[in-house]
C-alpha cells in the first residue's frame, strides 16, 4: 500500500502553476455535475488545482468555497484563485476560503446550501518537498508532520514519548506495516530521535527493504502511519462521510453530490463502506459501483495518479 501526492506544483510561489493537472480532474468534474451558478465546496483546497477548474465553470452567480487546514497551501491557492483567465475576469464566481478541517465543513457552511463537495485526500507535493514540514524521509527535517501548523500533536511527540506497544499499534493500524513491533522497538531504543532523516535511518536498519515486488523504502509505511495518526486523517474521513452535523450530508442540498479521491486503501475502504451503508439507510445514491481510476494517458503523464481512486454519491 503505497501513497502518492495528488499534484505537482511548479513555481508555487508565483501563482501556484502546475506541471500536471490535478488527478482525475475531468472525472471529478463530470461526477459532480457542476452547474453554472451553483455553490461548490473544495473541502481539501490544497494548492487550488481542482478548485480553479471548478471556478471556471460557475460564472458570476456561482460560489466556490475552499477549505483547508494548511495555511501555507491556502495562501498559494488564494493567489491562484485571484487570477482568473482573461476571458473570465468578468464572469468569475465569488470565492470564500476557510481555514478548517474538511471534517468540520458543516460547522462553517450553511446547511443544505451546496450543490457539490469535492475532497482529494492525497498529500500535496508542496508538503512533501518542504523539509521543514517533516513529512518526508528523503530530507533532513524536524519531526513535525502537522497539516495544520496550529495543531498541538507533532510527530516528535509520537516518536519520542509514545509507549512502545502503542507506537507499534499505530504503525500496524495506520501503515499496515507487518514489521511494526520490530520497528517500534528500534525507535524506542534509539530515543531521542530528533529528525526525519534520523528516524528513517533507524527504521531502515531495523526493517530493511523487502524482496521484490516490495520495493518501496522501508520507512514509507511508518512515516505514513505517524502522519495519519498526528493529523487524525481517518477520523476526519469518517466524519466527512458519516457526520450527522458537520459532514457532507449536512451542507449538501437534496441531489447534491460528493466526490472523494483516495490514495491509499485505508481511506478508500472507509469511503466505500460508508457510502454503501449510507445507501442502505436511504441517505446516498452511489454513483460509482467501482472506483474511477486514472487512464493510462494520465498515469503516463503523472505516475502519482496511479493509486488514485474516485468514488461519488448523490444525496437522497
Amino acid at each position: 500500500m503505497t501513497e502518492f501526492n495528488k499534484d505537482a506544483p511548479e513555481g508555487a510561489g508565483h501563482g501556484g502553476k502546475f506541471k500536471h493537472a490535478p488527478v482525475l480532474l475531468q472525472e471529478a468534474i463530470d461526477l459532480l455535475a457542476i452547474r453554472r451558478g451553483g455553490t461548490y465546496i473544495d473541502a481539501t483546497l490544497g494548492l487550488g488545482g481542482h478548485a480553479y477548474e471548478i471556478a471556471k465553470r460557475l460564472g458570476r452567480q456561482g460560489h466556490l468555497i475552499g477549505v483547508d487546514k494548511d495555511t501555507a497551501a491556502q495562501a498559494i491557492a488564494q493567489r491562484r484563485l485571484s487570477e482568473p483567465p482573461a476571458d473570465l475576469k468578468d464572469d468569475w464566481p465569488k470565492i470564500t476560503l476557510l481555514h478548517a478541517s474538511f471534517a468540520k465543513i458543516g460547522e462553517r457552511v450553511a446547511p443544505e446550501s451546496a450543490d457539490g463537495v469535492l475532497a482529494d485526500l492525497g498529500i500535496s507535493s508542496m508538503q512533501l518537498e518542504n523539509a521543514e514540514r517533516g513529512f518526508s524521509f528523503q530530507a533532513e527535517g524536524p519531526l513535525d508532520m502537522r497539516m495544520d501548523p496550529t495543531s498541538e500533536l507533532t510527530a516528535e511527540q509520537v516518536v519520542n514519548h509514545m509507549r512502545e506497544e502503542e507506537l507499534a499499534n499505530v504503525i500496524y493500524e495506520f501503515g499496515e506495516e507487518r514489521r511494526s513491533r520490530r520497528i517500534a522497538r528500534a525507535i524506542v531504543r534509539a530515543r531521542p530521535i530528533r529528525s526525519t532523516a534520523h528516524l528513517a535511518k533507524v527504521i531502515s536498519a531495523s526493517a530493511p527493504t523487502m524482496k521484490p515486488p516490495e520495493r518501496i523504502h522501508p520507512a514509507t509505511r511508518t512515516f505514513q502511519a505517524i502522519r495519519i495518526f498526528v493529523n487524525q486523517e481517518l477520523d476526519d474521513v469518517r466524519a466527512l462521510i458519516t457526520g450527522k452535523t458537520a459532514g457532507a450530508r449536512t451542507v449538501l442540498k437534496s441531489e447534491g453530490r460528493v466526490a472523494i479521491i483516495c490514495f491509499h486503501s485505508l481511506e478508500d475502504r472507509i469511503v466505500k463502506d460508508a457510502l454503501r451503508e449510507g445507501a442502505q439507510q436511504g441517505w446516498w445514491r452511489v454513483l460509482t459501483k467501482k472506483p474511477v481510476t486514472a487512464t493510462e494517458e494520465e498515469v503516463d503523464r503523472n505516475p502519482r495518479s496511479r493509486s488514485a481512486k474516485l468514488r461519488a454519491a448523490e444525496k437522497v
